[in-house]
């Protein structure tokens, strides 16, 4: 029954994945009657990540009231201006920037404001926009495995909290190896491809009038929205508050013996409380928060993860013994090969956290180490081998240049090569450095 059941898994996932968006957690539920119909035990106790979902909705709540205060607008002014005033670097900056944003709001989200400024600059320079665009996108990407607040962070630290490794030993590994990873994707990016005056495709859309003309832009007319930078600076400070409660009542530093709450709750009720100051702050009606674009994203996670958590936990329960048998020790002696099987079916889940808490799971049931899960995790930020996730298809549509294109055979374009550079670094580094905080 294993094959049939991994059949209706694997079915429904893809049947999701074409429905896009919230489709994948709706397809989830559909799977997990088709697997109770053929069998098997449904949990909704124990098979649904209730504490992950649970923090996504507060944190993302905190983001969304930021974005109504205006806050992470004036955020991207701010990341404007730096990328302007330092056009020639622009092959780094804008990764660098797009690595930051991601990492402070905990959604990728962001980059879709500093796309169009990194083209604009990079066209200024006649500098290939992709190279810059295609990294910035990946960076974007990684980052999140790297973000205080993000609900992959947030479900790697539920998993492997039971095995005694906390928040800040997480974000210990994945921050500095995700940011030289990063790096190294962005030396490959600034390489790839002729120089945009050399690109014939630049020059027939150039010839046809289809390439904008570059126009500088200092940012000196923007004027940020009443207390969008004390809403920045409330925001800032929760995630602050968040990382120094964890820190405080982690079994590494013990400072606090018996705490109130753990970490998971902490950081529940600090964003709450931060997104309830904002709006009092900011004067916005507490109503605007659900119009927003990060609340629709971030709530069209909570239910895939919902969705696709309870599909595979209820596989993986089902069949651990079968699982264990056929591929624990294979997994046990080469456990890089969780990071290949995470790069490959991220594409097909569109969402971090849902990719983590549907393999990391059988990770730990056959016996793998929190080190080696450490060092594969980031993989599942490899959402640009195929050209479908919206970032990738905004940054494609919005360079008039043509430089970022897909090829003939579709994989063949700019995101795979420092993508793929980028998360082989982190990992292989994950395997040095892991071992070592935890």
């Amino acid at each position: 029954m294993i094959w049939l059941h991994l059949a209706i898994v694997l079915l429904f996932i893809v049947i999701g994945a074409r429905m896009k968006g919230i489709g994948i957690g709706l397809a989830g539920g559909a799977g997990v009657i088709a697997l109770a119909a053929t069998g098997l035990q449904v949990d909704p106790v124990d098979g649904i990540p209730w504490s992950v979902i649970g923090i996504i909705m507060p944190v993302i709540c905190a983001v969304s009231a930021l974005q109504v205060a205006g806050g992470m607008d004036h955020l991207v002014h701010l990341t404007e201006v730096l990328l302007r005033r330092h056009p020639k670097q622009i092959n780094y900056l804008g990764p660098l920037v797009a690595y930051v944003l991601t990492m402070l709001c905990g959604t990728g989200h962001t980059v879709y404001s500093v796309l169009p400024v990194i083209i604009e600059v990079a066209k200024e320079k006649k500098i290939r926009p992709s190279r810059p665009l295609s990294m910035s996108v990946v960076a974007s990407q990684v980052a999140i495995v790297a973000s205080p607040v993000s609900a992959a962070t947030v479900a790697m630290v539920g998993i492997l909290e039971p095995a005694g490794v906390g928040y800040l030993q997480v974000l210990a590994v994945s921050i500095p190896t995700t940011a030289i990873g990063c790096l190294v994707g962005t030396f490959i990016a600034s390489h790839q491809g002729c120089e945009l005056e050399d690109d014939p495709v630049y020059q027939q859309r150039k010839a046809a009038g289809l390439v904008k003309t570059a126009v500088a832009d200092t940012g000196t007319a923007y004027q940020p929205a009443p207390r969008a930078v004390a809403s920045l600076w409330i925001f800032l400070s929760a995630i602050v508050l968040a990382v120094a409660f964890s820190a405080l009542i982690s079994p590494s530093l013990g400072v606090v013996k018996n705490p109130p709450m753990n970490s998971t709750a902490a950081i529940m009720t600090i964003m709450l409380l931060a997104a309830g100051v904002i709006v009092l702050v900011s004067r916005k009606p507490a109503s605007d928060l659900t119009n927003q674009s990060t609340f629709r994203a971030g709530m069209t996670a909570a239910v895939c993860i919902l969705g696709v958590a309870w599909l595979g936990n209820t596989f993986l329960t089902g069949h651990m013994t079968e699982i264990e048998s056929f591929a624990g020790q294979f997994m046990l002696d080469a456990p890089w090969l969780l990071a290949v099987i995470l790069y490959f079916v991220a594409p097909l889940l569109f969402s971090h956290a849902a990719a983590t808490v549907a393999l990391m799971p059988a990770a730990v049931q056959i016996g793998m180490t929190a080190p080696a899960m450490l060092a594969c995790w980031p993989a599942v930020s490899n959402y640009y081998l195929f050209p479908n996730y919206p970032t990738t298809v905004a940054a494609i549509e919005m360079d008039d240049t043509g430089s970022t294109r897909i090829g003939r055979w579709v994989l063949n374009h700019p995101f795979v090569v420092p993508g793929t550079v980028a998360i082989t670094v982190t990992v292989a580094l994950g395997f040095l450095w892991a071992p070592v905080i935890v």
